[in-house]
């Protein structure tokens, strides 16, 4: 049986993108990804285009509320952000909770070239991260 994953951040963005991105992609018929914020700020052009180097397609992503998957009867819900974590609303399920916070590209300073490469060790880490939840929980 599929099981259900949500992604949470603050503005569902950057890292909550790359995350459902990932997690697709690892997870195949495994589990229905989500994500979502506490908060929608669009999905940041970087973040697609970063995921886009590495083969994996988020163009067509949107930045969803948290609310918007209240009916939802998730299996793990995972935060990618301190002010997600703390401001992560109650679920009515037994979603197992579990915690990562990742730097937050969208706040990278620099040249472009800074930038892209702040976004790619971003990337990188919620890769593998990604990767490890896929093999040890699904």
């Amino acid at each position: 049986m599929k099981k259900n994953v949500l992604v949470l951040c603050t503005g569902n963005s950057c890292r909550s993108q790359i995350a459902e991105g990932y997690l697709r992609h690892f997870a195949g018929e495994k589990a229905n990804v989500f994500s979502a914020g506490i908060e929608t700020h669009g999905v940041n052009p970087k973040a697609i285009a970063t995921m886009e180097e590495d083969g994996i397609d988020i163009s067509n992503h949107t930045s969803n509320h948290i609310d918007e998957y209240r009916n939802i009867d998730f299996d793990f819900v995972i935060t990618v952000c301190d002010n997600a974590k703390e401001r992560c609303p109650f679920f009515p399920s037994e979603a197992q909770k579990l915690h990562h916070n990742f730097p937050d590209p969208a706040k990278a300073a620099g040249t472009p070239e800074e930038v892209t490469d702040q976004f790619r060790q971003v990337r990188e880490q919620i890769k593998a991260y990604c990767k490890t939840f896929v093999e040890r929980q699904l």
